[in-house]
């Protein structure tokens, strides 16, 4: 029906790649995927659009004061409930950028 072409690493980054290889996760309207340069993004179901882009990797601070970095998303897909969008970051799997971080993501209200 559609398909989403790959995006160039944005930032470049050593090892990166703009593949994603992780399990996706749609909603109504929408598909989030995980690519291995960090990027979580989510596209219309529609046509492909490209709706919402992340950039995971960075430092983070974080409620219980533990060091986290985002990675590479490689892995389980992002899960979405309750208006939130939990992403697990830092799944090297095949040689991308580890990291330690689960980030939670909501709508402004």
């Amino acid at each position: 029906m559609w398909f989403a072409p790959s995006t160039p690493c944005a930032p470049p980054r050593p090892g990166c790649s703009p593949a994603q290889p992780g399990a996706v996760t749609a909603i109504e309207g929408a598909v989030f995927s995980g690519a291995l340069d960090g990027h979580v993004r989510a596209f219309s179901t529609a046509n492909g659009a490209l709706l919402w882009d992340f950039d995971t990797v960075r430092d983070y601070a974080t409620v219980n004061g533990v060091p986290a970095s985002g990675g590479s998303l490689d892995g389980a897909g992002p899960v979405i409930a309750d208006g939130m969008v939990y992403v697990n970051s830092g799944y090297p799997r095949f040689g991308g950028k580890p990291g330690n971080v689960l980030l939670a993501f909501g709508v402004k209200q």
